[in-house]
């Protein structure tokens, strides 16, 4: 008795042993494909890649990501001086289509006079902070989010309202147009010898 004689079998048959969809491949004429070569990882220049995406054309959403530098960004002017705080929010500059030779930039221009603080009053921390308040309640209420983009803010001025706006961004009240500051930029005059200054005021 030969006790080799199923192990010789298995050995002959493959067929056998292998499931129906192996042994589909093994049988069939046509030669199996071999692998595709490994992908050898190639350096990117970051600058190439970036020029071939602002060479193709159509809409941001379907070629990639907009270049920041191609988005002209809102500006929210903050004017505070010893006396008063102003805000003025200005959208690029665009050709109003009722007279081409007009162009329509500012959005909103509010001042602490605007919301009802008088005389010495305006010139208050409290003043500026509500008055940033009311500007970003504004924003929302009439739909300027939708055009707003980018957000650049400049200050100008070293009044009490400049740090009760910066307060009134950072808190709940600008809770949506702060994700989308860009840049802060201080626009603050200072002069270079220029006139002379007014004499010191002397009390008593």
């Amino acid at each position: 008795m030969n006790v080799f004689r199923p192990l010789t079998k298995l050995v002959a048959r493959p067929s056998s042993i292998l499931p129906s969809r192996f042994t589909r491949a093994i049988s069939s004429s046509t030669p199996l494909t071999a692998a595709p070569p490994a992908r050898r990882d190639t350096p990117v220049n970051f600058g190439d890649w970036l020029d071939r995406q602002s060479n193709r054309s159509g809409p941001p959403d379907v070629n990639g990501p907009m270049e920041l530098s191609k988005i002209q960004p809102h500006r929210m002017h903050i004017y505070a001086t010893k006396h008063n705080t102003h805000i003025t929010l200005t959208q690029p500059p665009r050709k109003d289509p009722a007279n081409p030779g007009k162009q329509i930039d500012v959005l909103m221009s509010l001042s602490a006079g605007n919301i009802g603080f008088k005389k010495a009053g305006r010139g208050s921390y409290d003043a500026g902070y509500q008055l940033a308040a009311f500007v970003l309640k504004q924003i929302q209420e009439r739909g300027l989010m939708r055009d707003l983009q980018s957000l650049e803010v400049v200050l100008r001025g070293f009044g009490k309202g400049r740090e009760a706006v910066t307060k009134a961004l950072l808190g709940s009240e600008g809770y949506l147009v702060r994700n989308k500051i860009s840049s802060v930029k201080d626009a603050t005059r200072l002069k270079f010898g220029g006139s002379r200054s007014p004499k010191p005021r002397r009390l008593g």
